[in-house]
């Protein structure tokens, strides 16, 4: 039987941590299969997804800049695909090209793992209005918070969301973060403020409650200047790595057949990797 193949894909694409976390998995549950990163410019993204049926592949992840383009050319999506208006994961069914996205999903499990419960603690204040942030608010959405704000310096990107996401998600500037803060029981950080040792913080954790949960999906560092602040006033935070652990389970699952488990050890892995262990 053929080996079972399955890659990431983005441009560039050498840092990605991808190949470390399915490479874990592959020889954790002694599967023979095979997970490579493939550099591919945006100029050839269309023929490369057109090729990978012939080159033997099931699937694989893609990330940016390739996410949108992912979208418009795969036969099927998802329901997180279309919310989100983005794929990174692709699988074939009875020979169709599908996407998906499993970003939602991530950042879901990684507050399961680490905050039971988060979802009951609305309202929510998301930081940033990119395509992280669609996850983010997907993913709340699906849980049932009820009172989603998004808080973004360019006024009218928040507002495009909300309006794409309907009831129970609103807009503001960044002018109003503190005043949206004082009864927010999650504050998540989208932006990408706080990463690879930039020491802005993203917000002031100073007037969230005392029950308030923090995250934030920059894992490198793992904690962020937002995280630090957080925790030094007594609340909860979950760190942005369990989102990258997350978000590989469902892909994984489709192109090997076995749903693969984020232990200790492999988050221990890529923790000693991005210290440069």
């Amino acid at each position: 039987m053929a080996e079972k193949k399955a890659f990431v894909t983005g441009h560039p694409i050498a840092h990605s941590r991808s190949p470390k976390i399915h490479g874990y998995w592959l020889a954790k549950y002694g599967i023979d299969g095979s997970y490579e990163a493939i550099d591919v410019a945006p100029a050839d993204f269309a023929a490369f997804l057109k090729s990978l049926g012939e080159n033997g592949y099931r699937g694989g992840n893609v990330t940016i800049p390739h996410k949108e383009a992912a979208f418009a050319g795969v036969a099927r999506r998802d329901h997180a695909a279309d919310e989100i208006g983005a794929v990174n994961t692709l699988w074939f069914e009875d020979g169709i090209l599908c996407g998906g996205n499993t970003d939602g999903y991530g950042f879901a499990a990684n507050l399961d793992e680490h905050a039971p419960g988060w979802a009951a603690n609305g309202p929510a204040v998301v930081l940033g209005a990119g395509g992280a942030s669609r996850a983010v608010i997907h993913a709340l959405k699906e849980r049932g918070v009820k009172d989603i704000r998004i808080v973004n310096r360019t006024l009218a990107r928040a507002e495009e969301l909300s309006r794409h996401f309907g009831a129970g998600v609103s807009a503001h500037g960044a002018g109003a973060l503190s005043e949206l803060l004082a009864d927010a029981g999650l504050l998540i950080n989208t932006t990408s403020l706080g990463m690879h040792g930039d020491a802005t913080l993203s917000a002031d954790p100073a007037g969230l409650p005392d029950h308030a949960i923090v995250t934030d999906i920059v894992y490198v560092p793992l904690e962020t200047p937002l995280l630090a602040a957080a925790r030094a006033r007594g609340l909860k935070t979950v760190d942005g790595l369990g989102m990258l652990l997350h978000q590989a389970v469902p892909g994984f699952e489709r192109w090997f057949g076995r749903k693969p488990e984020v232990t200790p050890e492999l988050r221990r892995m890529i923790v000693a990797d991005i210290e440069g262990r």
